[in-house]
């Protein structure tokens, strides 16, 4: 529909699935904008001030009808029994299948996602156990399935399991771990038959520190049940590449160009950056770093590619050793400048696939010669410590990991300037959707919403494209807290409810992440106290100041303590740290109740998110977030520093879900504040006449 240049009437749409009574899987999500009459869609694709597509690695623009289907429905019966075969094949039990590729990405390339494929369950986060019955004597193999995620997906997994699954709550009450569920089958197997029951996983594909844990959860749960016989086994070979090409092609790895970071950017030289990585392994006591984190090498070499949608990141292993460093990636994806620049650095190149063997070989050096390497607990996978003979020292976080945390000036910098870019386009952004959905009446689904925004943004200058899937949600879709819209399932965008957007950008510059959540209408009181409640949390943490050596964990409570007054809640963390052009989830730092929140402290120049949110199941979602960086405040207590935030997000709140008289003087004063900061920069970039001018003068008014 999109693809052709004209409009239709509702009419035109009444047996069509991108109708509004039928916008969704099974009818379960649905779109009523019955108040609008003669109301018209525009689906032409051709506004694009670029033309152009957010095809391929870097964006994905799809002008195709919305009557086709982006979701496909999978029945897992049958992957189900190929899996459990190949299971009975391997002497397996429990089968765990990971969300992770061999390089603990949070964010995997579609031949990675192997957890998606024998699941149907498409988000980020997960893990699938599957046990197979080793006592049935039936043809059809036969036994559970269970998917564990957190709070953030378990709308979405509702949606998107079939029968054959189980979804466990991860953080629910009574519920235990996906480890201990997965061990506790095994217990129960084996006590049924009798017999020793292998737990298997791809060992590439788990932390040395998962293995760790799952070995600890078997000793627990067998301590005193001399019956009961388990083991923690490696797959050679992983059971879901075996069986997959039997249902669909696996995909292809990208062919994506692995780039240099002009240092203008970067603000350091590489071989800086490895001679300070350097002094660290020195510092130990070993001999030899080896980096397995994708993002970690590309920080620490300026390079950039996009191998992995969004992150502009690349497969490579790293070797450090006081002869130098060995990079293992695909040289035939190298532009022009790449094996210059690290030649200078003293950096050569293996293949990538050879990374194995002469880890193997490096090894054997080491252990003839009593030499130690240093390792990442989190990152390194349990198949590279399963090989190493030599010495070996775990760290978390690793010196590449904490490094890259800390912004130089020049990232600094550069976050200020991509989140003005951002902000501006986000800015025009809600001027136009206000404007086509109450001034000109035009029905907007998400999808639309979110590709108009994405043209917005691709007319600022170092855009790369986006830093993941936008967040595009109307009313109760809001209240997935990971919510996509989909072609063809996804929702008309009703003015009377409100609306979120949770988007980001990749610029030259940084990487930027910003929600905001709107009314286009009359919002209820419910929705106003609702977004005034999270509002002040995400304020009290924006202006909080607290001393040197504070975790994200210690200062959660600062964003949730009003909704916490009401008896309200959210089921995610509060921040999480953000890569400049990296990642946009980065360790080691986060606020909220997650372990590594509460073991890594907050330091100057580190890039955290402020997101604070409610969400009520089936009605809506409300979420905030801004981009922060942590700097010295000048305050000294007893020769301790304190530290406060500095703000880098420039997108104004929606001033009609503010309540202000829920605000203390001071809260009043940090927003307007704010808002000033936001007028103050950027209205002289944009023509005072126009839509966007009108509408941030508007929004931005002082309280």
């Amino acid at each position: 529909m999109r693809a052709a240049n004209r409009r239709v009437t509702r009419a035109d749409c009444n047996n069509c699935t991108c109708s509004p009574g039928l916008l969704s899987r099974t009818n379960k999500r649905s779109s009523v904008v019955a108040k609008r009459i003669n109301i018209k869609r525009n689906l032409s694709g051709s506004s694009s001030p670029n033309g152009g597509s957010r095809k391929g690695s870097v964006f994905t623009i799809d002008a195709a009808s919305l009557c086709l289907p982006d979701v496909k429905e999978t029945n897992t019966s049958q992957r189900l029994e190929a899996l459990r075969g190949a299971m009975a094949a391997n002497d397996v039990a429990v089968y765990i299948v990971p969300s992770e590729d061999q390089h603990q990405s949070e964010y995997v390339a579609p031949l990675d996602q192997r957890r998606s494929f024998i699941s149907g369950f498409s988000g980020s986060a997960g893990t699938c156990i599957i046990t197979r019955d080793i006592c049935s004597m039936n043809d059809v193999p036969e036994g559970l399935a269970a998917l564990l995620t957190d709070g953030r997906y378990f709308s979405q997994a509702n949606d998107e399991l079939d029968f054959n699954w189980t979804l466990l709550k991860q953080g629910a009450k009574d519920m235990p771990t996906w480890e201990k569920w997965a061990v506790q089958q095994a217990v129960q197997l084996s006590l049924d038959s009798g017999k020793k029951v292998n737990i298997g996983v791809d060992p590439k594909l788990i932390s040395f520190l998962l293995y760790e844990k799952l070995a600890s959860v078997i000793q627990d749960e067998t301590r005193g049940k001399p019956a009961v016989q388990v083991e923690l086994v490696p797959i050679k070979e992983n059971l879901i590449d075996q069986i997959w090409p039997q249902f669909e092609e696996i995909p292809p790895a990208s062919d994506s160009i692995i780039k240099t970071l002009d240092v203008k950017f970067a603000g350091e030289e590489s071989s800086a950056k490895i001679q300070r990585v350097s002094k660290i392994v020195e510092k130990n006591k070993t001999h030899g770093l080896i980096v397995s984190a994708l993002d970690e090498i590309a920080w620490l070499l300026n390079l950039r590619g996009s191998d992995i949608q969004y992150n502009p990141v690349f497969y490579a292993y790293l070797i450090l050793t006081q002869k130098g460093a060995v990079l293992y990636a695909d040289n035939t994806k190298f532009d022009s400048n790449v094996m210059k620049h690290l030649k200078e650095c003293n950096v050569s190149v293996r293949p990538y696939d050879a990374f194995w063997a002469e880890l193997a070989t490096l090894d054997r050096d080491f252990s003839i010669n009593n030499k130690s390497f240093l390792l990442n607990t989190s990152s390194a996978s349990w198949e590279i410590v399963r090989l190493l003979t030599s010495k070996y020292q775990l760290v978390s976080p690793s010196p590449i990991e904490d490094m890259k945390a800390i912004k130089n000036d020049t990232e600094l910098k550069g976050a200020h300037t991509a989140h003005f870019k951002d902000g501006r386009a986000l800015v025009k952004f809600f001027a136009w959707l206000e404007n086509q959905l109450i001034t000109k009446q035009e029905l907007i689904d998400e999808l639309e919403a979110d590709d108009q925004l994405t043209r917005f943004r691709m007319l600022e200058q170092n855009f790369v494209g986006l830093s993941f899937d936008t967040i595009s949600a109307t009313g109760a879709n809001g209240a997935i807290i990971h919510y996509k819209p989909v072609k063809g399932y996804c929702k008309t965008i009703d003015p009377s409810k409100i609306y979120l957007n949770d988007s980001g950008s990749q610029f030259f510059e940084g990487t930027t992440d910003t929600t905001r959540t709107m009314h286009f209408g009359t919002p209820t009181p419910a929705e106003i106290k609702h977004y005034t409640l999270v509002l002040k949390g995400h304020v009290a943490l924006g202006k909080l100041k607290f001393p040197e050596n504070t975790t994200g964990s210690l200062i959660d409570s600062v964003a949730r303590q009003f909704l916490w007054e009401h008896g309200l809640d959210y089921g995610h963390g509060t921040a999480h740290g953000v890569g400049s052009y990296l990642n946009v989830h980065e360790g080691p730092i986060g606020i909220g109740p997650r372990p590594t929140a509460a073991k890594n402290a907050l330091k100057p120049g580190h890039l955290i998110s402020n997101e604070p949110g409610y969400y009520e199941e089936g009605e809506y979602g409300i979420r905030i977030e801004n981009v922060m960086y942590v700097k010295d405040c000048g305050l000294i207590y007893n020769g301790k520093k304190f530290l406060e935030f500095e703000t880098v997000t420039r997108v104004p709140y929606c001033r009609k879900l503010i309540n202000v008289s829920m605000l203390s003087v001071e809260e009043k004063d940090w927003i307007n504040r704010y808002h000033n900061t936001i007028w103050r920069e950027m209205s002289p970039t944009l023509d005072p006449n126009s839509l966007e001018c009108k509408w941030l003068r508007r929004e931005t008014r002082p309280l």
